[in-house]
């Protein structure tokens, strides 16, 4: 069975990270893979986190399955984290998912069992597991122009003249903040656009939402999502824990289904459920139990929110001052949109050979597309990074 078949290709960012390891430079530094880093280099167990973690060590007595929806409190947790007062929860649907890529995972499956013809359209550039995951559903996908890279803007009068080629039933995946792997957001009248041209069109909105609180607050965050919610009469949604938790490992997330109606929403929840039960069967509980203590404990959630806070100024601060220093290196002004950008990730706009020079000559490892981790930057590195980058560029 096994003597034909052909190695499938080399996932980038997983190579970047075996070349890094492999590195025996003891000032490499990598900024590719997407993680949160702290002042030491570390990602940390948030304290809140490990407070959890320790309860639910005390009192945890069984380990039987959760369900195939998963922790019912943890969904309704998350429904309100992310919707608000957005729309009505009778219309909506949630359940546990291992990790946002799961949550798309399933999400993309019922889409595929739905409504097999529709195309889901998507950024371009975007997160590379999207295509992936997409195509093993079985969907057809079509791009929209949404970044420059070259100049570091948002190309939203591109996106939208694309999108008018969209057909009914058709879906628009859009990144909820923090857009990986540009880091160039939505403001809140193009988020109202969409949701217009969602209604004139007939499209579904798909949005992936994994870096809640890493922008510029949570609610701030969550005000586009909400605003479609409360437009649109359908709505999918792929939320994460990885980040704003920092339980990267625990694959933590959550699949939301909004319909028009309640009857609606429960006969198409049956139909996600099935799917899951089909993939996973039930999704781990250890993760989304450690979150829905910390979201239900007004202690450890206020906890939490201040180390989110602390995370997010931080990667602003990093921001801010990388901006600067290339600003001071380069003596122009051709980096300054990092600053302006929100999230773990921008786009340097720079070649791949030069890439690779700067990975060769000073250890700085870099994703092919020019995508650096903003989080991944030392605080106290920030001059000496900006001098390798302008140095190995033309």
């Amino acid at each position: 069975m096994f003597e034909n078949v052909q190695a499938a290709p080399a996932d980038k960012i997983l190579g970047l990270m075996m070349q890094f390891r492999e590195d025996p430079r003891d000032n490499k530094l990598d900024l590719g893979v997407g993680v949160y880093k702290d002042s030491h280099g570390d990602t940390p167990v948030l304290a809140a986190v490990k407070s959890a973690e320790l309860r639910l060590f005390d009192s945890q007595k069984t380990k039987a399955y959760v369900g195939v929806q998963g922790d019912k409190e943890f969904c309704a947790e998350m429904a309100s984290l992310v919707l608000g007062d957005s729309v009505s929860m009778d219309r909506a649907r949630i359940c546990q998912a291992p990790g946002g890529t799961g949550a798309l995972s399933i999400l993309s499956m019922l889409i595929g069992r739905t409504a097999p013809d529709a195309t889901v359209w998507l950024s371009d550039p975007t997160w590379p597991n999207h295509m992936p995951l997409l195509k093993n559903a079985r969907l057809k996908t079509q791009q929209y122009p949404y970044y420059d890279t070259k100049n570091g803007k948002l190309l939203f009068d591109g996106m939208m003249e694309a999108l008018s080629a969209a057909k009914p039933g058709d879906v628009l995946l859009v990144h909820g903040c923090c857009h990986n792997p540009t880091g160039a957001d939505l403001d809140l009248a193009q988020w109202a656009a969409i949701a217009d041209l969602c209604l004139e069109k007939g499209l579904l909105p798909f949005v992936d939402f994994a870096y809640l609180g890493f922008g510029d607050g949570l609610e701030e965050d969550a005000a586009g999502l909400r605003l479609l919610a409360s437009k649109v009469p359908e709505m999918l949604i792929a939320a994460s824990c990885s980040k704003n938790f920092g339980v990267y490992r625990e694959r933590v997330g959550a699949a939301m289904i909004i319909a028009a109606a309640p009857a609606q929403a429960e006969a198409t929840f049956t139909q996600l459920m099935s799917v899951t039960r089909a993939v996973y069967s039930m999704p781990p509980d250890h993760g989304a139990a450690i979150v829905r203590m910390v979201l239900t404990d007004p202690h450890l959630k206020s906890e939490w929110i201040t180390e989110l806070n602390d995370m997010r100024n931080r990667m602003l601060k990093l921001r801010s001052g990388f901006a600067e220093a290339l600003r001071r290196e380069s003596n122009s002004s051709r980096f300054d949109f990092i600053a302006d950008q929100r999230g773990m990730f921008s786009r340097l706009g720079i070649a791949p050979e030069e890439i690779d020079r700067i990975r060769a000559d000073h250890g700085i490892y870099i994703v092919g597309d020019s995508r650096i981790n903003i989080a991944g930057l030392p605080d106290n590195r920030l001059d000496e990074v900006a001098r390798a980058i302008v140095s190995s560029i033309e």
